[in-house]
């Protein structure tokens, strides 16, 4: 998957690892098209990825506007984004391990 993502040449890819924060999925990944045209191709490409190695095509919503698409892959969500709408959302950082709630409680005893 993030093979396809270099070869549709999406930048700023950012994979987060999910396991243990919700179970929507074990990984997000966060890409950058430059255009609606772009994030198009780049989601075109990843859904060919998976069905080429033997994987169930996966669900995809906002293709019709192509601002934000995010292809749920079972195990792992993609988002691309262009980039104003990458920046408003900021979905690394709310995911992210440094997230407040993420750090670890010390109890005294």
């Amino acid at each position: 998957m993030l093979t396809s993502l270099e070869d549709a040449k999406a930048e700023d890819i950012v994979s987060v690892d999910l396991r243990g924060k919700t179970t929507l999925a074990d990984l997000m990944i966060v890409a950058t098209g430059r255009s609606n045209v772009h994030v198009r191709a780049i989601a075109d490409r990843v859904v060919k990825a998976c069905k080429a190695a033997g994987f169930a095509a996966p669900r995809i919503e906002g293709l019709p506007h192509c601002d934000w698409v995010l292809l749920d892959a079972h195990d792992a969500i993609v988002h691309i984004f262009k980039p104003d709408v990458r920046q408003f959302y900021n979905l690394e950082k709310m995911w992210g391990a440094d997230r407040p709630g993420e750090k670890r409680q010390l109890k005294l005893v």
